[in-house]
């Protein structure tokens, strides 16, 4: 998948239904620890917090309360399943505090924004901000999108009116704007001979096993597009999962090494055991970029947020 398993999805809406991690794990016939570490690493996938407190009172973040309102999109592999873990959640959720009403006479304008999870983490406030401005204007989600071929397929189905993915460069057919860059980053285990190295070179990186997500994985596509860009064409992967977990587990063995940008770069930097590869030559850096519907000038919403995530 290229978004968080349906396990995972499950897991939070379980969670948000519990409203603590003792009940949710006596629910599920788990430990906490466990519920604890499904949920983290459900965190690093998206790139940001779903739960303040997440051993007490366990409310959900705003970022949290929208995640809920996405999971068909997130869960599109399974429809139903995914849907009925969303359900769940909005349920038993408290709801967010109500918007305040637009002005007399005026309609509410819906404006659809897509984007990576971890791209979201990165402008959620700016999100509430803007809404809290412009008392007319809902924002709802679509955390589906992560490459081009997907922004460019919803903004012309009109899915979405702003679009936000994952490139290496201007997409072809697809006019958008440079947001900001993310650099790709190779992490070992400490013990792997590659990370007690001062510096590695590409020949070594490629000569050494790789650890993978799931092909399906649009993370994935666009890491191994870089790498290949920046000169690494590694073998066929010794391991091949999305859970970030058995992941880190193979890190820290020696089995090979995984390439990481984003929030999930800096969630792996700072795991013990694991270092990040000091290469004689940098990667190509993966860029976030902005689309926007053809229609936007017909909508002064939609072009009022595109610029105004960019100030």
């Amino acid at each position: 998948m290229a978004n968080p398993s349906l396990r995972q999805l499950d897991l939070f809406a379980q969670m948000v239904a519990a409203g603590s991690i003792a009940r949710c794990a006596g629910d599920l016939g788990i430990g906490a620890d466990e519920v604890a570490r499904g949920i983290a690493a459900l965190e690093m996938r998206l790139g940001y917090r779903l739960f303040d407190d997440l051993h007490g009172a366990a409310r959900l973040t705003q970022a949290g309360h929208r995640t809920a309102q996405a999971m068909t999109l997130l869960g599109e592999d399974d429809p139903e399943q995914a849907l009925a873990a969303r359900e769940a959640a909005e349920e038993a959720a408290p709801p967010p505090p109500p918007p305040r009403s637009p002005p007399a006479g005026a309609a509410r304008r819906l404006v659809a924004l897509g984007a990576p999870p971890p791209v979201f983490g990165h402008f959620q406030e700016a999100l509430a901000a803007f809404e809290e401005a412009n008392e007319d204007v809902a924002i709802t989600l679509d955390l589906h999108i992560l490459l081009a071929g997907q922004a460019r397929e919803a903004l012309e189905r009109g899915k979405v009116d702003i679009a936000y993915f994952y490139a290496l460069g201007e997409a072809e057919g697809l006019p958008s704007r440079y947001g900001w860059s993310e650099p790709l980053s190779l992490y070992a285990g400490s013990a792997h001979p590659l990370a007690a190295q001062e510096t590695v070179t590409l020949r070594e990186v490629e000569a050494a096993p790789m650890l993978a997500m799931e092909p399906r994985n649009g993370l994935r596509r666009i890491s191994e597009d870089a790498l290949q860009r920046g000169g690494i064409r590694p073998g066929p992967p010794a391991l091949e999962s999305d859970n970030l977990f058995e992941i880190m587990t193979a890190l820290r063995k020696g089995d090979g090494w995984f390439a990481a940008f984003g929030p999930m770069a800096r969630d792996m930097g700072r795991v013990e055991g694991i270092k990040r590869l000091a290469l004689e030559t940098p990667l190509p850096a993966i860029e976030v970029r902005q689309a926007v519907s053809a229609r936007a000038a017909e909508m002064p919403a939609v072009e009022a947020l595109a610029d105004y995530l960019f100030m």
